[in-house]
């Protein structure tokens, strides 16, 4: 499709079109899912519709076992929209222009920085051929690796597809799984939690830091955001092994009755995975509440810019808690590794951190009216699918059609941003008067 052929499609801006071409993908995904072929039993619609939302926006969510209800034929549906999710419909289609030698206008390229979460449209669709190889590459490494593992337990045929199922599942951390438990019955195999982790960590750090690392090397010369990704995502995950291995030690529900080497993967798994991988080692709705509590502050803060993953990204979180750390010092400037953040980078984080609180809290208010569900349950679905994460209580499952209409609608939102939809009905304008400064009480 191109820009030039269809007039209403060209006035079109970058965030209406993304926003556009995802409905269309979903609706196409729900179509197929609908189909006899794709199902060993009868689903309603919405099922499907909730599943191609949950497959596109990398979430995992599930209102029927992805495993025993859909056949192969779907399964592979839902497959195709998580990688084309995952990577992007532009990477996708900025690779098939480059296959039949079509040129790529200017629109094509603010289409795609958009979608890539990039600031600049110059060495866009350079990154978008790195992005497609690397992940190809990597994907293919690790179906390798956990054939190793699978195929001498599950026989040629099923270890091949379930590790080539859960190799593209987990590079673009939509927390899918063919197994009805997930990956519980691996809690202690040091292979999966080390490749699936593997995997969706590289996913979430964000294919400009991947690339900036691939391209610059020497730690000194790597830019801001790469530092800050690559230091952040270490210290949370730390911390976050740390917090859920002292919180679930003694809970007989999920880490107890572990032995010692076990507990401590389980844990690690854990408090990587609300990092928007969505799969999980452990019964997450066996945790306590202040566990349940701390991995929706994780979801919440979700992977990186430009990732597979969702949130409102770290470097998000960090600026915002660099500016609150140079206001208490009465900094002028907020000066991280010797570089000042722009004014605008911080008033951005702002609004994606507070758009994305007042859209969790909507959901959460609607949620509560249609669920018979404990409140921390509907809490930590609400910031699962804003964050296209995929961890759940166990509450998917039963929610009534409005409150699968409610987290469709979120998951969307999750996945093109809470600032790209802002963009795709707010009209741009400059003010072309200046007007006398005033200060206002806060605080």
């Amino acid at each position: 499709m191109t820009m030039k052929n269809t007039k209403g499609i060209v006035n079109l801006s970058p965030p209406r079109f993304l926003l556009g071409i995802f409905v269309i993908f979903i609706l196409l995904g729900t179509m197929l899912l609908k189909l006899p072929i794709a199902t060993n039993e009868h689903i309603s619609v919405l099922d499907s519709l909730f599943t191609a939302t949950s497959a596109m926006t990398v979430t995992g969510l599930i209102v029927v076992d992805t495993g025993s209800v859909f056949t192969i034929f779907g399964q592979v549906v839902i497959l195709l929209l998580i990688q084309v999710g995952g990577l992007g419909i532009m990477t996708f289609a900025v690779v098939i222009f480059l296959m039949i030698g079509r040129k790529i206008g200017v629109k094509e390229r603010l289409i795609v920085t958009q979608a890539l979460n990039q600031t600049s449209v110059g060495g866009v669709i350079e990154l978008v051929k790195r992005l497609f190889l690397f992940s190809v590459i990597l994907e293919g490494i690790a179906f390798l690796l956990l054939s190793l593992r699978w195929i001498p337990s599950l026989g040629w045929k099923e270890g091949a597809y379930a590790s080539f199922f859960h190799a593209i599942s987990a590079f673009n951390n939509a927390g899918f799984s063919i197994w009805e438990n997930s990956l519980s019955d691996y809690v202690g195999d040091p292979v999966i939690n080390i490749v699936i982790s593997f995997l969706f960590i590289i996913g979430g750090l964000g294919f400009t830091v991947i690339f900036d690392i691939w391209k610059k090397g020497n730690p000194s010369n790597l830019s801001l955001h790469t530092k800050l990704m690559i230091l952040g995502t270490f210290a949370v995950n730390l911390v976050s092994l740390l917090v859920i291995f002292i919180l679930e030690y003694d809970n007989p529900g999920t880490l107890s009755n572990l032995t010692g080497l076990d507990k401590l993967q389980a844990a690690y798994f854990q408090a990587v995975t609300p990092r928007t991988a969505g799969f999980n080692t452990i019964d997450i709705g066996s945790m306590n509440d202040s566990t349940l509590f701390f991995t929706i502050l994780l979801m919440f803060i979700g992977a990186g810019s430009a990732s597979t993953g969702g949130g409102i990204k770290l470097t998000t979180f960090l600026a915002l808690i660099f500016a609150v750390f140079a206001f208490l010092k009465e900094h002028d400037e907020v000066v991280v590794f010797r570089r000042a953040i722009e004014y605008k980078t911080i008033v951005r984080a702002l609004a994606i951190t507070v758009i994305g609180m007042l859209l969790i809290v909507v959901g959460i208010f609607f949620l509560n009216i249609t669920e018979d569900a404990s409140f921390i349950s509907i809490v930590f679905e609400t910031v699962s699918a804003f964050g296209t994460v995929g961890l759940s209580t166990g509450l998917t499952g039963h929610l009534t059609w409005m409150g699968k209409v409610v987290i469709i609608l979120i998951m969307l939102i999750g996945k093109v941003g809470p600032l790209t939809l802002a963009f795709s009905f707010a009209h741009s304008s400059k003010a072309n008067i200046r007007y006398p400064k005033e200060d206002l009480l806060t605080g």
